[in-house]
């Protein structure tokens, strides 16, 4: 994975994701900062891992997961895009090989549920690995009584686990969620289309997706 540490190291990239979430931060979203690219990236690894793909394909990836919302240094709308433009410039300069380089710029330019579609297995895992990112510390406001519904449900999800069943063929997402913040029909309010977006992903890769939410089987 050199080439993965060599992505996270470089410092035009730390500064790309830091003010792609200092802009996000001004526009009341929540964290899309070091801490979600990094496990959005190892939640690609996990999903490639598991599922028998090479490291190489499973490297593509992370570097995918891990650039995927540099385009919001740029603009919220349409930052899927953007962001496979920047991607591209950078990993070119970097000398990569161009069937990687398409490999991670097609990913990038398919993450967003307004407009991706799980076109190949590195796109669909950084779909899941995406979307099924939710927790509390993704929250910025610490005031309780001014939470947004994105604020809401983010802060209700007390735990969220994404695991693979391979001899069902089968990816679950499981989350405990406290009602006092927010109500599974807050959270199917905003994340519908993402979870729509996960079952396809799902499929691309040969598997069911099921979504739990405190013990219930609701997809």
């Amino acid at each position: 994975m050199k080439l993965y540490e060599k992505i996270r190291r470089n410092e035009a990239i730390k500064v790309y994701i830091q003010r792609a979430d200092e802009s996000l931060a001004a526009l009341g979203y929540t964290e899309h900062s070091f801490a979600h690219v990094t496990k959005a990236a190892e939640s690609v690894k996990y999903i490639l891992e598991t599922l028998g793909y090479s490291e190489h394909q499973i490297e593509m990836g992370m570097i995918a997961a891990y650039l995927h919302d540099i385009g919001n240094l740029i603009n919220r709308s349409e930052h899927a895009q953007s962001g496979a433009i920047m991607a591209f410039r950078i990993l070119d300069e970097m000398g990569m090989p161009a069937e990687d380089v398409a490999t991670i710029v097609t990913a990038i330019g398919n993450h967003d549920e307004g407009t991706g579609v799980p076109v190949n297995a590195i796109a669909a895992a950084l779909i899941l690995a995406d979307k099924s990112d939710v927790r509390r510390s993704r929250v910025r406001n610490q005031d309780h009584q001014t939470f947004d519904i994105h604020d809401r449900v983010n802060y209700s999800v007390e735990k969220a686990d994404l695991t693979i069943d391979n001899e069902n063929k089968q990816i679950k997402l499981s989350l405990t969620v406290d009602t006092r913040y927010g109500s599974v029909m807050d959270y199917f309010e905003i994340f519908l289309g993402r979870m729509i977006m996960c079952r396809k992903a799902a499929d691309k890769l040969g598997l069911q997706f099921r979504l739990m939410i405190n013990g219930q089987s609701l997809i």
